[in-house]
């Protein structure tokens, strides 16, 4: 896929996202869409969601091969991102140090922090306390997959997500 169209699927993704998330206010029915339609739109390798459950990462709803059930908090790329609350592309995740190995297909991978609540419409000072709820994992069978273009993208859609938690 070419950058251009790549935006332009983006561009569309999110759109129907916001639809599929309109009027519906269940978070693992909006994580299974959501994980369905990037998959689908993207043939990813595996899509999916990890919820925030005390100090771990417990399995979501997802799309691709079986997974690991529980990561810790702070470790491999999915823990990680939960601890810096910032996505963390990786090109390639031999290279990653305590990357959790739930695949060897899996190369490539990019991970989003989905926060609750609209940061929108949260005050400033308290938007940077807003609370880590889950991460969008998503990995590729190829090398350097995720770029910019895919980051600011999924940050929108995990955004649009915090919405409806």
């Amino acid at each position: 896929m070419s950058p251009s169209e790549k935006k332009q699927t983006y561009a569309t993704v999110i759109e129907q996202v916001k639809a599929l998330l309109a009027d519906e206010t269940d978070m693992i029915a909006n994580m299974a869409n959501v994980a369905s339609l990037l998959h689908e739109s993207f043939g990813f390798w595996w899509t999916g969601f990890y919820r925030v459950e005390g100090e771990q990462l417990v399995l979501g709803p997802f799309q691709g091969p079986l997974a690991c059930t529980r990561i810790p908090y702070g470790r491999g790329v999915c823990g990680t991102s939960w601890q810096r609350r910032q996505t963390v592309v990786v090109p390639d995740v031999e290279q990653f140090p305590g990357h959790i190995a739930c695949s060897s297909e899996s190369r490539s991978e990019i991970v989003v922090p989905v926060f609750a609540g609209n940061a929108v419409h949260a005050d400033a000072t308290c938007a940077a306390d807003r609370q880590v709820v889950a991460v969008l994992d998503i990995d590729s069978r190829y090398l350097a997959t995720f770029d910019d273009t895919d980051r600011c993208a999924l940050e929108q859609i995990a955004e649009i997500l915090a919405i409806s938690y």
